[in-house]
């Protein structure tokens, strides 16, 4: 394991990295049930999707970390799967055969692009104080991202509240109120340094909901999308709905859809995955602590080729495109260092496609302290930031970064008004000997984006 992994040098122990593989799995179990419901709404059988999910998911994970040694972790990314369902399919009228054979060019794209090291390029010519900005953003989103998971967070005339606790007080207000008590129980016992508090206030959620549900204070409604915390069943062997959409995405027509469609479709897969694949892995880098004094990750192209790989594989299986999670930061947090944090969580996805019925009954109030909790981690990187008058070229687009993640919700909308910003002010403020070629080319082409996507 060590030869392998290189334990030692990372300053870590199996224990430590199978317990954070685990705890990246359980924050990110969500997407074995969110997913299929979505892709569903595309015409997708949900039950194929979720095995596709899984599997897509175990290929990503067993190649960033026997290849690249790191502890993320990929799967199906949110956003993108509802960009599929909702806007290629639902609104664009392409069927989701096409919209997966997008997902499967988009790949094989970022494979060449991974071989060029252009991705590698692009990470790379960030500047530092905008990769810190990503990091602390990072942190801000996934807390809202649990935030909401957990109920607390809800729509109202003022775009975003907290929940009225007391109204229908049996499923939402059960809900954010187990939540809450799941984010003190998680904060103790990091505070009180316990090994493993993150995975173990997932748990401990999990279990005080299920004795809500025991006694009457939790009553699922389905129809509301609140469903039973108590698994009923533990294991199924049926795999045959996986036919339903492997290879899908090369059996379909042109004819319907047309090439500049469909060439645009792909450009916005690739736009999306790419900066929010970045950006993750930027910030769960820098929470880690794996990036060098240059603001560099050692392993970024086997990173990056691992995500590209895993994105096309997944769209044969017949899953949205597969990107890196920011939920390995949860992981991280815990203290993974190594790919053996990342083939922990695969062996999970593996072993969920025969317990799926436990694994998807696990309720997103319960995960979601975990991401609330992360997301204090992540924002401790805002301390890096300096705010002094000679600094403030780089503090503000840090800062506009920061707040566009969760406001905006996406990672690679931050990442594009960072880069606008950052040649912007510096440009004009006379400071054009810090902007690098690469940078003035990412900012024209986040314009682009903005006026032709």
């Amino acid at each position: 394991m060590d030869r392998l992994f290189r334990l030692k040098e990372n300053n870590t122990t199996v224990r430590t990295e199978i317990a954070a593989g685990i705890t990246t799995f359980m924050t990110m179990a969500y997407i074995l049930a969110v997913n299929p419901n979505i892709l569903h709404d595309a015409g997708m059988d949900a039950n194929a999707v979720l095995l596709a999910t899984a599997l897509a998911s175990v290929i990503g994970c067993f190649l960033m970390g026997f290849r690249a040694n790191l502890p993320f972790a990929l799967s199906a990314g949110m956003g993108l799967n509802a960009y599929l369902a909702y806007t290629v399919v639902g609104g664009m009228g392409i069927s989701w055969h096409v919209a997966l054979l997008a997902v499967f060019c988009e790949g094989l794209i970022f494979i060449l692009l991974s071989l060029t090291n252009v991705r590698e390029a692009i990470f790379n010519a960030i500047p530092l104080p905008l990769k810190r900005g990503v990091s602390v953003g990072i942190g801000l989103f996934i807390a809202f991202i649990g935030l909401q998971n957990a109920g607390l967070a809800v729509d109202s005339s003022t775009l975003v509240t907290i929940t009225n606790f007391t109204e229908d007080f049996h499923t939402h207000g059960i809900c954010a109120l187990l939540a809450v008590i799941g984010l003190f129980i998680t904060a103790i016992l990091y505070i009180r340094n316990v090994k493993g508090s993150i995975l173990l206030g997932i748990l401990a959620t999990w279990v005080l909901g299920i004795a809500c549900q025991v006694c009457g204070l939790y009553v699922p409604d389905p129809a509301s999308g609140f469903f039973s915390v108590v698994p009923t069943a533990f294991i199924s062997f049926d795999f045959s709905d996986l036919g339903k959409t492997f290879g899908a995405c090369f059996h379909t027509s042109f004819h319907d859809v047309g090439i500049f469609n469909f060439i645009a479709v792909i450009f916005a897969f690739l736009f999306v995955d790419m900066f929010d694949t970045i950006g993750t892995l930027i910030g769960v880098s820098s929470k880690a602590g794996m990036l060098d004094e240059e603001g560099r990750l050692p392993a970024i192209r086997p990173a990056l080729l691992s995500d590209a790989v895993a994105t096309s594989l997944g769209a044969v299986l017949g899953t949205s495109t597969t990107t890196t999670f920011v939920e390995s930061s949860a992981g991280v947090a815990v203290g993974g260092r190594t790919g053996l944090t990342a083939i922990t969580t695969g062996v999970l996805f593996l072993l969920s496609t025969l317990f799926s019925p436990l694994f998807t009954t696990i309720p997103s109030f319960a995960t979601a302290p975990a991401l609330i909790m992360v997301g204090f981690l992540m924002f401790e990187g805002i301390k890096e930031l300096t705010f002094g008058p000679g600094e403030m070229t780089d503090s503000v687009p840090a800062y506009l970064c920061i707040i566009a993640m969760p406001l905006f919700y996406s990672i690679s909308e931050g990442i594009s008004i960072g880069c606008i910003s950052y040649v912007v002010i510096n440009l004009l403020c006379g400071k054009r000997e810090k902007i690098t070629p690469l940078m003035y080319i990412l900012a024209a082409l986040f314009v682009c984006k903005y006026i032709f996507l």
